[in-house]
Formats: structure tokens, C-alpha cells, sequence
């Protein structure tokens, strides 16, 4: 993997310093920028776009979990949450970060997260390929055979995710997305679930679903997308407690939060 460029974000001058150190020693990284706010972060993702960003949780005006909803997670780096709390932990995973490390960290602890990052990152590469190719390889099958080379140079198509590349074993299958049942975190992994079949896909859930088609698609968990049109009934099994029953009849338990997401998608029961 080429040099990662690394954002360091954080209010206090000392701890920016103590990051830049620590980074030092890893020669493949190479810190493009400082913040020392979040409305200085916003602006410097978007000018500097680096692949990894050090962010601190607790900033003033706007902290760490500001600063993703202002760029959006599909436009995100990777990041590493900085927090001098472990009740932040539930809160940086549920925002997809790479890791989280609570002040003070040791080394050790401080390069473990800078290995996931570059795993994430080369894992975010491989699905990025296997997407342009999947859009190639349905260009190539819907162009006609007597159709000109250089019609297809002026009428680029518009990559999509109406099929996913997914590795299996020493091949790789085309999965048409309207086949799939429903999609589960594994990791910084998903797992595509069709019908009796499972697929693992080297990408993230929410850079995945930043992809899906949003009217066939809909996120009811952290870690789970379900198929709308897969959604056989609803379950209430307590005020607080919903559960979605596919048509294979798995059982998906929905989230308090996004509990009247689905039921909006879905049409509520009058």
C-alpha cells in the first residue's frame, strides 16, 4: 500500500504533538494536516481528503460525532476515535470507526489501530475494484454486439450496485443485489444473505448501504439491512420490543431507533 495521509484532530496542541510522534515510527504514514476543532476538520476532509483522520471525541462547538454528520459517513476517511472515556466506545463503533483509543494509550495499543486502519483501507480498495469491475462486466453484457467501440467511450454508464462482485474459494460470483435477503456486519465485513447462500463481502455495512437503492433497502440495526421486499410481517413482542420476519422466516430484531423508519417504508398499519 502506497503512504496514508493522516489528519490529526484534536483541541489540545500537546496531544496533537504526542500523536505526530507516535506516528513517526510508522513510515507509510504521513500527516497532511492538523485541526484543532471540528469545524476546522469538516473543512480540511474536504480540502486535504486524506485516507485516515485521528479525531478527538470531546472538542468544543463540534466534536467527534459532529464532525461525521457534517461530512457523512459515505464521504468519511477511515477514523480512529481519540477519548479520554470508555462510554464512548459503543457511540465510535456505531459510527463505523476503524478503532477507538482512550487516553493516556500505550504504543502498543496505539499501532494495533493503526493495523486495522490499513486493513479497513486495503479491504476498501479491493471492494472499490470489484465494483468498477462489476460495472464493466454489465456494460460488456448489455452493450450490442454490433454497437462501435467508441459509442461506449461517449456514453460512459453510470457505475451501480445492481450486482456485487463477491470472491468464493478461488472464483468470484456475480450477485444480482435484488436476490439478496438481508445483509449482516461481520466485522469490517458484511455478509450478504441469499435465500440458503451466504456470501462475505470485504466492504464496510455503511459504506455498502450508502450504495443500496434506498427505496429497496432499509437499515433496522446497527449491524443489519433487510430487503423491504423480503419483509414478510412485523412482530411486536413488547412496546419497545420489534422483530421483522422475513419470508425465509428469519428473525430480525429492529432497533428502538429505527423502528419508525421501517414502519414509514413499509406504510403503517392503520
Amino acid at each position: 500500500m502506497a503512504e496514508l495521509s493522516v489528519l490529526l484532530v484534536d483541541d489540545e496542541p500537546l496531544a496533537r504533538r504526542g500523536l505526530r510522534q507516535a506516528l513517526d515510527r510508522h513510515t507509510d504514514m504521513v500527516v497532511c494536516g492538523e485541526c484543532r476543532d471540528g469545524r476546522e476538520a469538516v473543512e480540511a476532509i474536504a480540502s486535504l481528503k486524506p485516507k485516515l483522520v485521528l479525531l478527538d471525541v470531546q472538542m468544543p462547538e463540534l466534536d467527534g460525532f459532529g464532525v461525521i454528520r457534517e461530512v457523512g459517513v459515505a464521504r468519511m476517511p477511515a477514523v480512529i476515535f481519540i477519548t479520554a472515556y470508555d462510554a464512548f466506545a459503543v457511540r465510535a463503533f456505531d459510527a463505523h470507526a476503524v478503532d477507538y483509543l482512550v487516553k493516556p494509550f500505550a504504543d502498543e495499543r496505539f499501532d494495533e489501530a493503526l493495523s486495522r486502519a490499513r486493513s479497513r483501507l486495503r479491504q476498501e480498495e479491493a471492494a472499490e475494484l470489484g465494483r468498477k469491475l462489476a460495472a464493466l462486466l454489465s456494460d460488456a453484457s448489455a452493450r450490442p454486439v454490433s454497437a462501435p467501440v467508441q459509442d461506449a467511450v461517449k456514453t460512459p454508464v453510470e457505475p451501480g450496485l445492481g450486482r456485487l462482485l463477491v470472491k468464493v474459494g478461488t472464483r468470484s460470483v456475480l450477485v444480482p443485489v435484488t436476490d439478496i435477503d438481508w445483509i449482516a456486519a461481520d466485522d469490517y465485513c458484511v455478509t450478504l444473505h441469499v435465500g440458503d447462500k451466504e456470501y462475505v463481502l470485504r466492504e464496510s455495512l455503511a459504506a455498502l448501504e450508502s450504495q443500496l437503492e434506498a427505496e429497496r433497502f432499509v437499515r433496522i440495526h446497527r449491524s443489519a439491512i433487510v430487503n423491504v421486499e423480503r419483509i414478510r410481517e412485523l412482530h411486536h413482542d413488547s412496546p419497545t420490543e420489534t422483530v421483522v420476519v422475513l419470508s425465509t422466516g428469519q428473525r430480525l430484531r429492529v432497533s428502538r431507533g429505527r423502528k419508525d423508519v421501517l414502519e414509514r417504508r413499509l406504510g403503517r398499519a392503520r
